[in-house]
């Protein structure tokens, strides 16, 4: 089970303090250099910590830290240049005691990634960049990068909206939406930089290009890149594999920017690279139907009630949907603040759970809506993931106060059971392409 981090210091020569941890026990040695704005802790607490920096931790001692300006380590008056940057790694590596490890850069750390590579290469074993670029802004000779007017618009909005989920519909569509998920990024984002310094990093970025280190580097290479990624256009991936010898690309499926949404997907292809194995999982697709639920007007309720009373309402709430789940055979996957995620190997039986869970807590004084989606989900340890969970979501979005609201794949499957249903129409739902017969399960005549 991954714990907490053990937060450590190094200065870097300059006598910054940069904060770092050290985890896992595997054989190789990898240092994790993290994107745009990180929070040791934090990073910790972040929706499936366990399947991804679990995973890395697997099979791999792990080095991680806080670049200068970020999270816990001491924020300087101006951003750093990438050649501070890479003296802090090795200030990192030589704290942790590793003399040579592989170098995982992700996203915006991925330019320093490659300048460390280049410049020290009997320290770096290995190189592996994900959703990353070698120049950030696009030029004549790079039609790949970020128009000026596209990137001066995101910096402004950014900022404005500091303090909350900034644009996490960019950097993780699946996240969107998520409130957990959502809570998680406003508060690594306000807990790893203020608004200032945030843009003033993103500025930074607009003077990178690292095109001309890329041919010099001589460390095996792997690079990630997702197909419609929406924050990194895969052409920027693309131009990294390019320039380096040697290099091997990997496009991934998915439109998700941030590593830690469907982690597998990626840490697959990082472990068969680092260790020559790709380990054996038991099966982790399964066809099942997804129940979102949550209680209606959760937010006007709880200032009605105050925190404690509403606390002990939830409390209750819980412990009846619960056993609701468990009567109709679910498995609980998570609750999400005032709602439960769960599958059932059935979806009649995913339907009358959720309309029993309706009835349950209306002597509670309490409303719950729910949307149903039945399709191949992949299992996640903990966790599960998929577009069908996706669906699902979208669909209790739209349902109504103490409805049901099912997509037109569970009412095919679930002709003949005796449950009946009222037609709710075609609806778009977000991210997810075509439109979508909506239901209503209503009780039978």
């Amino acid at each position: 089970m991954l714990s907490a981090p053990d937060v450590r210091y190094t200065q870097a020569p300059d006598g910054t303090s940069i904060a770092y941890t050290t985890f896992g026990e595997g054989p190789l040695e990898l240092l994790c250099i993290p994107g745009f704005v990180s929070h040791l802790e934090l990073m910790f607490e972040m929706p499936g910590a366990e399947r991804y920096l679990g995973r890395l931790a697997s099979f791999a001692r792990v080095v991680m830290y806080d670049k200068r300006g970020q999270g816990l380590s001491d924020r300087p008056a101006s951003p750093p240049t990438l050649e501070q940057s890479m003296e802090d790694a090795r200030a990192v590596l030589d704290a942790a005691g590793v003399e040579r490890a592989a170098v995982y850069g992700i996203s915006e750390g991925g330019p320093m990634s490659t300048l460390l590579a280049a410049s020290y290469p009997e320290r770096v074993s290995s190189l592996v960049l994900y959703g990353t670029w070698p120049r950030l802004m696009q030029a004549d000779d790079y039609p790949q990068g970020v128009p000026r007017e596209a990137f001066d618009v995101f910096v402004d909005m950014a900022v404005q909206d500091w303090g909350g989920p900034v644009a996490l519909q960019l950097w993780a569509p699946g996240l969107a939406e998520d409130e957990q998920a959502e809570r998680w990024w406003a508060r690594l984002l306000r807990s790893g930089s203020g608004p200032a310094g945030a843009a003033a990093l993103l500025r930074l970025y607009t003077e990178i290009d690292v095109r001309a280190v890329l041919p010099t580097i001589t460390a095996p290479t792997l690079v990630l890149h997702r197909s419609r990624d929406r924050l990194m256009p895969l052409a920027a991936g693309r131009a990294v594999a390019e320039g380096i010898p040697g290099a091997r690309l990997v496009e991934l499926e998915g439109e998700d920017h941030l590593p830690i949404v469907h982690p597998e997907q990626i840490l697959d292809e990082v472990e068969e690279f680092l260790t020559g194995e790709r380990p054996e999982r038991e099966p982790d697709r399964m066809l099942a139907t997804v129940m979102f639920t949550d209680i209606v007007d959760s937010t006007s309720r709880a200032v009605q009630l105050g925190d404690r009373r509403w606390r002990e309402l939830v409390e209750r709430h819980d412990e009846v949907v619960r056993e609701v789940i468990a009567r109709h055979r679910g498995r609980e996957i998570k609750t999400m603040g005032d709602g439960f995620l769960a599958t059932f190997d059935g979806p009649a039986r995913a339907i009358r759970a959720a309309m029993s869970a309706r009835d349950a807590v209306r002597p509670l004084d309490l409303e719950i809506r729910a949307g149903l989606h039945t399709g191949e989900i992949e299992v996640m340890s903990e966790d599960i993931g998929g577009i069908a969970v996706n669906i699902g979501a979208r669909v209790g979005a739209l349902a109504g106060p103490s409805e049901v609201l099912v997509s037109r794949t569970v009412t095919d499957l679930v002709a003949g059971s005796g449950l009946e249903f009222e037609q709710r129409g075609a609806h778009t739902l977000k991210g997810v392409p075509g439109e979508w017969e909506l239901f209503a399960a209503c009780p039978a005549a």
